[in-house]
């Protein structure tokens, strides 16, 4: 079973842009790095697995100065149980222009 999210924001550039669509699977093996898709208070985040600790797993955004930004750093370690699913990978746009 898999599902697709848009990416809002530029909390996770350069990697992801606003606009990027992403097939994530839900319930797979989290690993230090991967992209998850995470429930918070405020709605859904895409950010990456820092690390793993007894309260659950250090979500950070590839780009701490992004206005607005939300992660870990702000809301601590988030429970295993708000973890939805790893992203497998970006599907569109299918390319992207070098700028």
């Amino acid at each position: 079973m898999f599902t697709t999210v848009r990416v809002a924001g530029d909390s996770m550039l350069p990697v992801l842009r606003p606009g990027d669509c992403l097939l994530v699977r839900p319930g797979a093996p989290i690993r230090e790095g991967d992209l998850v898709i995470a429930r918070r208070p405020h709605g859904l985040i895409v950010k990456r697995a820092f690390r793993r600790t007894e309260e659950g797993w250090w979500l950070e955004s590839d780009n701490q100065s992004a206005p607005g930004r939300q992660d870990s750093w702000d809301f601590g370690a988030v429970p295993d149980q708000d973890i939805l699913g790893r992203v497998l990978f970006r599907y569109w746009p299918l390319r992207r222009s070098a700028s």
